[in-house]
């Protein structure tokens, strides 16, 4: 009785913590969103670590759905699976803001949700792919947002020489060192924070943080330029498979890296982690920027990326889009209120939790037709009474995404999409449905006809497609939970994820 007791009394003084007392400034949030880091690389962050991981608590089993960004992003804004935004590409017909533009789905976001509640909003760097594409003009500015700063034109992805939608005026930016994207909007994050407190000290503040770091080609900032001289892609157990015979045709059909794309594969790692250097900076500018205005106490500071990246693993070139764990992985820490400081979080949370979470701080109301849950309860150091076993994946077959360059505002193909898609097949990765079961298992099944499966508490590096020596009752099972969750919507959806349908 005395156990029940204290933790009753522990989750009442945390709540109280969390959400502030009667008539207080509801919390700020910081969601700084990184594009293409997968947790293996956020891990080697020392900033991030330093301020936010080492400062709260760790998700060390978040995942994407859907590793590509559009997708992602949209779910992050909506709270929804891809099969309920209908966004499952980077471009149109099947994605790109273009898509979610015209779908309407901008009227109802975490953005319009908050702004309703009483928040000051802003977005800072990356939107979706293809804006302003699709939309009114290049002024345009998604509803719910209070202030606005996102590049239109130029060439965003190589850190230098664009042009910025600053709330509704065009800023150009060109190639001086002041000019890296990464710390203009670091800025402009630091500076948006400061005039809130000053003007607006009773209202809570939300900034969506994007950089496009370390999306390839990952030009760091020319004072990290000469750091990590001799770093390359970690050689695990799985990079450059030699026996993939147990694959799905697409990956069967690879050949062996050679040692010319090994090479460029290292130099974009090192160039990678270069690039991730400007976003510790960027953690430590807000950080001080809130400790100096007397807010860090009363801010949410979430760490995240839109989707996992694979290098060398399975003979595949960088990239993502895959199922595999370097895709779907990745990193998540928060610090802030309440929050346990140097604690993990093992359950299976995912990106389409974020915007329940934030309604939930900021008492906004959620809509209906929100599939993800909140994880407020873990930032008060508790365990939900029921929480998700299975995590629903999805990836879209059909056409690719059309092959770009880093020459323009719209994001360039990964080596990973100009691999596997050869010139005018068009094809690309088999589409898939598939589940992230809390105990360690992926199953998977491919539009071919084609299944995985891996048990990677045991086989971390899925080298062993076990599918076709599983038990009929392991596989029957699977397909059975996996047919409850791939059409369901909202509290139906929640319901599915908890436990296989009985028999």
């Amino acid at each position: 009785m005395g156990n029940i007791i204290a933790r009753s009394l522990q989750a009442a003084v945390l709540g109280f913590a969390l959400l502030g007392s009667a008539g207080a400034k509801a919390p700020n949030i910081v969601f700084i969103l990184a594009d293409d880091l997968d947790a293996a690389a956020a891990a080697q962050m020392a900033g991030v670590k330093k301020l936010i991981t080492d400062e709260g608590t760790n998700f060390r089993h978040h995942y994407v759905s859907l590793s590509l960004c559009c997708p992602s992003r949209t779910t992050t804004l909506r709270g929804q699976f891809s099969h309920n935004t209908g966004i499952f590409k980077n471009e149109l017909p099947d994605g790109g803001f273009g898509t979610f533009y015209a779908k309407g789905e901008e009227s109802s976001t975490v953005a319009t949700w908050l702004s309703d509640a009483g928040y000051r909003t802003a977005l800072f760097g990356k939107y979706l792919n293809g804006y302003p594409e699709g939309g009114p003009s290049n002024s345009y500015i998604p509803p719910g947002w209070t202030e606005w700063m996102s590049p239109v034109a130029g060439t965003p992805y190589k850190g230098f020489n664009y042009t910025m939608n600053h709330n509704g005026a065009m800023e150009a930016h060109g190639k001086a060192d002041a000019d890296y994207l990464t710390d203009v909007i670091s800025n402009a994050a630091a500076d948006f924070i400061r005039r809130s407190v000053d003007q607006h000290p009773d209202k809570p503040f939300f900034i969506y943080l994007a950089p496009y770091a370390p999306h390839a080609p990952a030009i760091p900032a020319p004072r990290h330029e000469n750091t990590f001289k001799n770093l390359k892609v970690p050689r695990g157990p799985s990079f450059n498979e030699s026996d993939v015979s147990d694959k799905p045709n697409w990956v069967r059909t690879l050949p062996l890296l050679t040692s010319a794309e090994i090479a460029d594969m290292d130099k974009l790692y090192r160039k990678r982690r270069q690039s991730l250097l400007a976003i510790d900076d960027m953690v430590e500018n807000v950080i001080k920027t809130l400790q100096a205005k007397g807010e860090l106490d009363n801010t949410f500071v979430i760490f995240t990326s839109d989707n996992g990246y694979h290098q060398g693993q399975h003979r595949l070139d960088s990239g993502k889009m895959t199922a595999f764990e370097e895709d779907l992985l990745i990193p998540m820490s928060v610090r802030g209120p309440g929050v346990p400081v140097k604690q993990t979080v093992d359950h299976i949370t995912a990106n389409v939790d974020y915007a329940s979470t934030f309604a939930e701080i900021g008492g906004a109301t959620v809509p209906a037709f929100v599939d993800g849950r909140s994880l407020v309860p873990f930032f008060k150091g508790l365990t939900p009474p029921s929480w998700r076993a299975a995590l629903l994946l999805e990836n879209k077959d059909g056409a690719s995404p059309t092959l770009r360059n880093a020459d323009s505002p719209l994001e360039p193909s990964d080596p990973f999409e100009m691999r596997v898609k050869p010139a005018g097949d068009g094809q690309g990765i088999d589409g898939f449905m598939g589940l992230r079961v809390n105990d360690g298992t992926t199953y998977l099944e491919y539009t071919t006809g084609e299944y995985e499966l891996y048990g990677n508490s045991f086989d971390a590096a899925q080298l062993r497609n076990s599918y076709t020596v599983a038990s009929p009752l392991t596989k029957q099972r699977l397909a059975a939970w996996l047919a409850a969750l791939k059409n369901t919507a909202g509290a139906e959806l929640r319901a599915a994820e908890l436990h296989p349908p009985e028999r």
